[in-house]
Parts: C-alpha cells; structure tokens; sequence
C-alpha cells in the first residue's frame, strides 16, 4: 500500500494589496500567534466584511493561515532525542525506546486525516500546560507545516494488516482506514463494525469489514488490504 498521504489544497492568490499589507503588519506584530485558528478566523471575517472585498471570491480561513504559515521563518529543527513526549516511546515493559528508530504520524487539524511525520520541527507548551509539536508532513513542503497536540494528534505510525492477521481482527477494534474518494484518497480512524469472514484465495484476504469512520461516523465496507493498526497492538 502506498503510504503517501496527498491533501489536495489549492494555493489562494486573491488578495488584495491592503489585505497583505494587514497580514504583513500583524506577521511582524504576532509571529506564530497568527497561526491559530481563531486569529485567522477573526481576520478572515474582517477581511470579508471589508468594502474592499466587494465582488471579489470569499476568502477562507485556511487560505490566510496558509499566507502566514509560508512567510514565517523556519523554525530551528529539533533533534528525535529532544522530543518531550512518550507515544510509542514507551514499551510495554516500560522500558524507553530510541525515537531514531520509529517512525510517527500526526492528524491533521485542517481535514482530520493523519498524515505520515518527516520530521520535528520545534515544540512548545500553552498556557493549559499541553505540549504541542510542528510537524513537517512526508511528501509536503514548509507550507503545510502544522502545530499539533502530542498527546492527541501524534502516534507511532500505523502499519498495514498483513493477510495473515485477518483473524486477529474482531468486531470493535479501532483501525486506520484508507478512504478513497474521488478527489482524495486519505487515512482516517475507524472501528471494525462487522466482520464477514470469507475463504482466502491465491489473491489473498477475501474478507469484507464494515467500518465505521470517527470523524464523520459515516459507513463503509472495505477489504484488508485498506485497514492498519498500531504496530503496538
């Protein structure tokens, strides 16, 4: 399976002079404050709001936390050992692992995918005391770079089921699933519903799984081949 995780997103170059030279200023007066959510939501409605805006496309929030995200500086990388959190750095004996050796996926706060990890950019701890870390998605330049959880949005990264593992598979197990759509093909957490158990051929796994994706509780029968699990369980 092809473990390159494509999110199509069309770059926007609608802006209009006097929006730069807003976005510019508060570049240079908030740094990465201007890449939270709700900074860039307040902005876009102001932008959209604006007379200058008149006939011209709606601007989406995405599209202005991008124009930041390409305009601030690389952050410094930070070393795999210097990683101040512990998923999947902890095995079941309790003994620490070495993160050079793993490999680490993170969810996507712009589709809730999960998305393969290049590397660990920089870290940081909010005023709530959680951890967050930016990440440098595989296959995707600086412009995608994201600030995520650690404790929620990063994993040891998920592996694919082998035919072999079929009957390990039972109803509720929670899965990663590849969802092909026509204009995306993406990995999205899931749970085993169902299980149709079917005779394997020369093809392999012939079984079918009814699953049921998390982030939009839609449903969807699929075959093994499109179903991982943590290399933990």
């Amino acid at each position: 399976m092809d473990r390159l995780r494509p999110r199509n997103r069309p770059v926007f170059f609608g802006f209009t002079n006097a929006e730069i030279e807003k976005m510019e200023k508060l570049l240079k007066d908030s740094g990465e404050e201007s890449l939270g959510k709700e900074f860039c939501q307040r902005l876009t409605k102001s932008f959209n709001r604006s007379s200058g805006r008149a006939g011209k496309p709606v601007i989406k929030w995405t599209e202005i936390q991008s124009w930041f995200q390409t305009r601030l500086p690389e952050p410094p990388e930070v070393p795999k050992n210097k990683l101040t959190h512990t998923n999947g750095l902890v095995s079941k004996e309790g003994i620490i692992r070495d993160p050079s050796e793993l490999e680490f996926e993170a969810r996507s706060s712009k589709d809730g995918a999960w998305y393969d990890v290049e590397k660990f950019l920089a870290h940081r701890f909010l005023s709530t005391g959680e951890a967050e870390v930016r990440v440098r998605f595989v296959g995707f330049g600086a412009e995608e770079d994201e600030w995520v959880n650690i404790k929620d949005a990063v994993r040891e990264r998920s592996v694919p089921l082998e035919n072999t593992e079929c009957s390990n598979l039972k109803v509720g197990d929670p899965v990663l699933c590849f969802q092909e759509r026509r204009d995306q093909a993406i990995y999205y957490d899931a749970h085993v519903l169902e299980i149709q158990r079917k005779m394997h051929d020369i093809r392999g796994c012939r079984c079918l799984f009814l699953i049921r994706y998390d982030h939009d509780n839609s449903e969807e029968k699929v075959r093994l081949r499109r179903l991982c699990r943590s290399p933990r369980s």
